[in-house]
């Protein structure tokens, strides 16, 4: 066989084999375990971790963000913001549709920002609260008008706030939108089942395809996180998000999976109804002293040590200590039982009292409160746990049927998402219902603050509010931790907890 007749036969097998390559990888269905289930697939009313996890899959948003916060181009191509602060003007990508067909234009973002801030169960009211109007300059083309200045409004738009729904199904569903929502990110909305499984199947329209390597994609929400690792090394599942900090060790010595992980930007720590309903007519809620004195009993580096193994961060501030947001001046404090017990005499309750905490059903939420418990029974505290899976505990808080929630934020890249939200009268978030004047004249102020100074000031003296009234108690900085097969290459860890399926591919 001459030299030309065998190059040419090996070059055709090698195209064969890369074709069958492909299309393997194209009919493998990627199979990612949460630790819990998704709300509603409605951008603009949900609110779980777990919810943005497949929302990175399912809905491109205008702006994304770099592991290095960076923000990026994904819809908007560019932006510029007025020289006076007043407006900020979008061009936007040229060839995209929407699962559904519809195109991706300058009137669909107006459409979108309009349903965010009049949908009546929207809770992207706030974020969006800045934008007093749009106008679209051509089909590519779109002026956000402000009412003042907003630093924070690019940081929004690469979260909820900036996906892009289907303005011709957002229109036909209303608030039911979330029973089979319709964006346009790199896979579509094919099937869910409660508590079980969200399937979506590859968008082949998608404006960046060739990026994306799998036929489909299935979350299955698996609270157990020792049941979540026992899937991954038996293969029923392909990668699971949040490994416990308990099954590091296991994890890492198993030659076929691989660990990585990212320092969050958000919190983990106890809501208290402050004034939501007529649960909110409790001692806990109308003394701040009963939430000091909890604060003071718990010694949260010993809660780090015992249930994560010191694998995460100790804190009592809505941003972890390594942040160039943390009030410096306001420490992590030392447990301070002997302080805890006065504040409770002081309140009324020299003998104590009771508090229950609603908990998710999922492993580390509840070791968290196990040890609180034991913490605050010291002081004279008695906490009764009350579990509940996930999206029904969020329902509980957000209708105002519960006296405090073990819940945490996953955090944004500007410090008002960690805050605002949560801490103003009329946050979208504001499960407590807390309203305090002066904490609402400063994190609306820290909004249109023009230097990166004048917001640490106001973001410290929010801070310093906070602490004292302690709607929030804050207790720990999680370290997200993921683990996935080695056959999936490519996967890029981000501080948000996201996964990005750009560029992540599955060798046999």
């Amino acid at each position: 066989m001459d030299y030309l007749k065998r190059t040419t036969i090996c070059a055709v097998a090698s195209a064969i084999a890369l074709t069958a390559g492909a299309q393997a990888a194209l009919s493998k269905d990627l199979r990612i375990a949460l630790q819990s289930d998704a709300d509603v697939l409605d951008p603009d009313q949900s609110r779980t971790f777990v919810g943005r996890i497949v929302y990175a899959s399912l809905c491109d948003k205008l702006v994304d963000i770099t592991p290095d916060l960076e923000i990026i181009p994904q819809l908007a191509t560019s932006w510029e913001t007025a020289s006076d602060g007043m407006s900020v003007t979008f061009q936007l990508r040229e060839g995209v549709i929407f699962h559904d067909g519809t195109p991706f234009n300058a009137e669909a973002v107006a459409a979108n920002i309009e349903r965010s801030q009049t949908l009546d169960e929207s809770r992207r009211k706030s974020e969006l609260k800045s934008i007093t109007s749009t106008e679209v300059l051509g089909d590519y083309e779109i002026k956000m008008n402000l009412g003042g200045a907003d630093a924070t409004l690019l940081a929004q738009l690469a979260d909820r706030a900036g996906m892009m729904m289907s303005p011709t199904a957002a229109a036909e569903a209303g608030a039911d939108f979330g029973l089979n929502p319709v964006c346009s990110g790199p896979f579509s909305f094919t099937e869910r089942v409660a508590q079980d499984k969200i399937v979506l199947t590859r968008f082949a329209d998608y404006w960046n395809a060739d990026e994306i390597a799998f036929d489909s994609v299935t979350f299955l929400p698996i609270p157990d996180t020792t049941v979540r690792l026992a899937n991954l090394q038996s293969g029923d599942i392909d990668m699971l998000e949040r490994l416990a900090a308990t099954d590091l060790a296991q994890a890492e010595a198993d030659a076929d999976l691989v660990v990585q992980s990212a320092v969050s930007l958000g919190y983990q720590g106890i809501t208290f109804n402050i004034s939501n309903g007529a649960r909110g007519d409790n001692p806990w809620g109308n003394d701040k002293r009963l939430r000091q004195a909890l604060s003071h009993a718990i010694d949260r580096e010993a809660l780090n040590q015992v249930v994560f193994e010191g694998a995460f961060a100790p804190g009592n501030q809505a941003f972890p200590p390594t942040s160039p947001w943390y009030n410096q001046s306001l420490p992590v404090p030392p447990r301070d039982i002997e302080k805890a017990k006065t504040l409770l005499a002081e309140a009324g309750f020299p003998d104590g009292l009771e508090l229950e905490v609603q908990v998710p059903n999922s492993t580390e939420p509840l070791a968290v409160m196990q040890v609180v418990q034991a913490m605050a029974a010291e002081a004279g505290i008695q906490i009764k746990l009350t579990s509940k899976e996930f999206a029904t505990l969020l329902s509980d808080q957000s209708a105002g049927d519960y006296t405090a929630s073990q819940i945490g934020w996953s955090g944004r890249v500007d410090p008002d998402g960690n805050n605002h939200q949560f801490a103003t009268t009329d946050g979208g978030i504001n499960d407590s219902k807390f309203s305090d004047p002066k904490m609402d004249e400063v994190l609306n102020t820290a909004r249109v603050a023009p230097g990166i100074d004048e917001r640490k000031a106001l973001y410290d003296e929010a801070t310093a509010i906070m602490l004292d009234e302690l709607n929030r108690l804050f207790l720990y900085h999680v370290t997200w931790i993921w683990a996935h097969s080695a056959k999936l290459q490519g996967f890029t860890p981000y501080p948000d907890g996201m996964i990005r399926l750009e560029g992540v591919t599955w060798e046999e």
